[in-house]
């Protein structure tokens, strides 16, 4: 019987260990229905000749951060090392945009004023108007003296969504808060940013996941985990299945936060209970922090840091509360994914797993650390032996992002603690490789790049040259390890007959390339249950493919500007 769609004439890496390697692959429907030599292929009623590119399986992007992609009304301070330049992008972006009550960014780089946070001061004279400033890493908040203002917190007003950081001689604020991606996504500090910041409004928000799923696609994601979702903003989600825009399958991980109780984890198994779930979308995993992040010495760690003698960090929670409250969670059935960076982080967490198997017993919950970014010796075969994944990002990796304040904070003592990629894998534990998009870059060529190079993208600075991976292992950690750490490896993750079609079509043969050739090619194909979501040479019906995705609910909803009705002052 003919295929619907076969594969031929390049590499075709299957990830199945039983031919881990085959000349031809079919598909019928959404499922892949032969793997094998060209010579035995089937006839198909449509062939995408390959001319020597190569086929793999789609790639699980199982950190990525929809709801925090770029927003087209806010301005973009990616990589920019300079404070003239961040105040004249400001500058520029007011006076285009006299409508705009609040001048919003994002992105900034902790290390944009040398030996020092940024301030409100920095930003005297940028603007009259206020300003709202979001660090790269979505951890810190860089306020001008008017937001100050509004906020009331010049007047000694708290706010729901991080902690001002105040002069240590004056007891003013300084227009830095801290602590703000955890505060931001409780259900107090959400209601407080949509009503007084406008990049939260619910458009806005809704128009981050879209334009993310598009890059998704482009870059040959089949599958994504927005690893943070409140709960209010689920309906967001259910929007874009409505209007056709969920491409990739999507996983929605809930936050939970440090301090909620029982009545917010009943809230969390109705939502999932009640929340329609099909093969493009899914809850389940439950988000939980143990610490915070290196850059503001806020990630908890075993040491002292290297430039603030007598200062670790801190946890999330006292740690018994902590390890308490993971036990519940385990108890419950829930999946945790929880973010740890610093050594400490990470140990709590794992104290805590071997808790919950002592108090509930041990199952294949397949439990995550997310991060991982520093690691102590002795804590690196617990993630085998007590069967928690590790969800990491090779970019975080590179100098590009690391070199400057994370460095000097950790201290070179403890490099070789840092991103142990290859020691993971070697040491047999589950490892998943992300994006952590928008921290960094969404396309998985920069992070396989990046895993086997752990340089900067010029090629520069190479660091901790043992944790290097091959093309293959990394490659690996991108595909089935995505699925393997959310239970899916019989669906999606390998090439196999039976499978899902879940694969990528790259431009070239990544496997004759130096790393940095990797660089300069693209996913030509993405396909998703048998269906292109991306097909940039137009093998499958182009742009045409669309179709294939039409709202099943109707017109659906417009996606409208904002307006001044999601601001409200104090």
């Amino acid at each position: 019987m003919a295929v619907d769609t076969l594969y031929t004439g390049g590499r075709i890496r299957t990830f199945d260990p039983a031919q881990p390697w085959v000349e031809a692959l079919g598909v019928t429907g959404d499922r892949i229905s032969y793997a094998g030599s060209a010579a035995d292929a089937p006839a198909a009623r449509h062939t995408v000749q390959l001319e020597g590119r190569l086929v793999t399986p789609g790639i699980a992007d199982t950190h990525n951060h929809l709801l925090l992609g770029f927003d087209d009304l806010a301005v973009s301070l990616d990589q920019v090392q300079s404070l003239d330049i961040v105040r004249a992008r400001i500058g520029e972006f007011a006076e285009a945009h006299p409508e705009l009550d609040w001048i919003c960014a994002e992105n900034a780089l902790y290390s944009v004023v040398e030996g020092r946070r940024p301030n409100a001061d920095d930003l005297v004279g940028v603007t009259d108007r206020p300003v709202f400033i979001t660090t790269y890493d979505q951890h810190s908040v860089w306020l001008n003296r008017p937001a100050l203002a509004k906020l009331g917190i010049l007047n000694g007003a708290d706010i729901a969504w991080g902690n001002p950081e105040k002069d240590p001689t004056t007891g003013e604020p300084t227009g830095w808060i801290t602590d703000f991606y955890t505060s931001a996504m409780t259900i107090a500090g959400l209601a407080e940013l949509q009503r007084d910041i406008p990049m939260y409004s619910p458009d806005r928000r809704y128009r981050k996941i879209t334009n993310s799923l598009e890059m998704a696609a482009k870059v040959g994601i089949t599958a994504v985990v927005e690893p943070q979702v409140p709960l209010a903003e689920l309906d967001l989600f259910a929007r874009a299945e409505r209007e056709g825009k969920l491409t990739s399958r999507t996983i929605a991980a809930i936050y939970h936060a440090v301090g909620a109780d029982g009545d917010f984890r009943a809230r969390i198994t109705e939502a999932i209970r009640d929340t329609p779930q099909h093969d493009r979308f899914s809850l389940g995993p439950v988000k939980l922090y143990a610490d915070d992040v290196i850059e503001p010495h806020t990630a908890a760690m075993l040491e002292d840091y290297a430039n603030r003698p007598g200062h670790r960090g801190h946890t999330s929670l006292e740690p018994t509360e902590f390890t308490k409250l993971y036990v519940e969670l385990d108890r419950l059935g829930y999946q945790v994914h929880t973010h740890a960076i610093g050594d400490w982080g990470v140990r709590l967490t794992l104290d805590s797993l071997e808790e919950a198997i002592r108090v509930n017993g041990a199952r294949d919950a397949r439990h995550g650390i997310v991060h991982a970014e520093v690691l102590a010796a002795s804590d690196l075969p617990r993630f085998h032996e007590l069967g928690m994944v590790a969800a990491m990002q090779p970019r975080h990796a590179s100098p590009d992002l690391v070199a400057g304040t994370w460095m000097e904070n950790v201290g070179e003592d403890r490099w070789d603690r840092a991103w142990r990629f290859k020691s993971m894998i070697d040491s047999g534990a589950r490892v998943t490789f992300s994006s952590d998009w928008q921290v960094g870059e969404m396309d998985p060529l920069i992070g396989l790049y990046s895993a086997m190079t752990r340089a900067r993208l010029d090629g520069q600075d190479a660091w901790t040259p043992d944790e290097r991976l091959d093309l293959d292992r990394a490659l690996r950690a991108y595909t089935l390890g995505g699925a393997e750490a959310f239970h899916r490896e019989d669906r999606v993750g390998m090439l196999r007959p039976g499978m899902l079609a879940d694969l990528v079509v790259w431009s070239g043969d990544l496997y004759a390339m130096e790393p940095a050739e990797l660089l300069a090619q693209r996913a030509d194909l993405t396909v998703v249950g048998g269906t292109p979501i991306h097909d940039d040479r137009g093998e499958l019906g182009g742009l045409a493919a669309a179709g294939l995705m039409a709202d099943p609910g109707g017109a659906g909803q417009s996606c409208g500007e904002p307006n001044s009705d999601h601001e409200h002052t104090h």
